[in-house]
């Protein structure tokens, strides 16, 4: 059984076998999370995210973690909030979805993930929290990981994270 658990933290400093980018569908970097990580890791994340020619929304695709502690990011691009009306949440659900087929293939027994979607692109931070705790649980065995960090960028967003898992 994998133990869930919320910090409050720099997703990029975390010593795992994958950290999740919440990442835009070029893959080219951003703000936020995406920004963050593209900065940490060096120039080589980007070489690596060119060659994989974007990615749809709801899905993830995997590079090296180059000069991060992760040895793997999965870049997820999760949906831009419309008000819940355009399959927000079945988006979201399937990127956290294949970030854990992603860290079966690659191996990875510990993860990290961010709030996708919840920054810029205005997901409603419980609802989020919701998907991501839920999805991750359901695939947590199948995938083969220990150890699953929900990185909280503030202590509101901590705050849920919690609760939802001491239910």
């Amino acid at each position: 059984m994998a133990r869930l658990v919320a910090v409050e933290g720099d997703i990029t400093q975390f010593e795992v076998d994958a950290i999740v980018n919440a990442a835009n569908s070029s893959l080219l970097g951003g703000g936020g999370v995406d920004g963050a990580i593209h900065r940490a890791a060096g120039p080589e994340l980007l070489a690596a995210c060119e060659r994989l020619l974007g990615c749809a929304t709801g899905d993830a695709k995997a590079t090296p973690g180059f000069r991060l502690p992760a040895k793997w990011v999965f870049h997820a691009v999760g949906p831009v909030w419309h008000g819940g009306g355009r399959g927000e949440d079945e988006l979201l659900t399937s990127c956290y979805r294949r970030c854990m087929e992603l860290a079966r293939e690659y191996k990875a027994t510990s993860i990290a993930f961010p709030a996708i979607s919840t920054g810029v692109y205005r997901f409603p931070q419980e609802a989020a929290a919701r998907i991501a705790v839920r999805t991750v649980a359901e695939h947590a065995e199948s995938s083969g990981v220990s150890i699953v960090h929900f990185v909280c960028f503030n202590s509101e967003t901590l705050a849920i994270y919690e609760r939802l898992l001491a239910s």
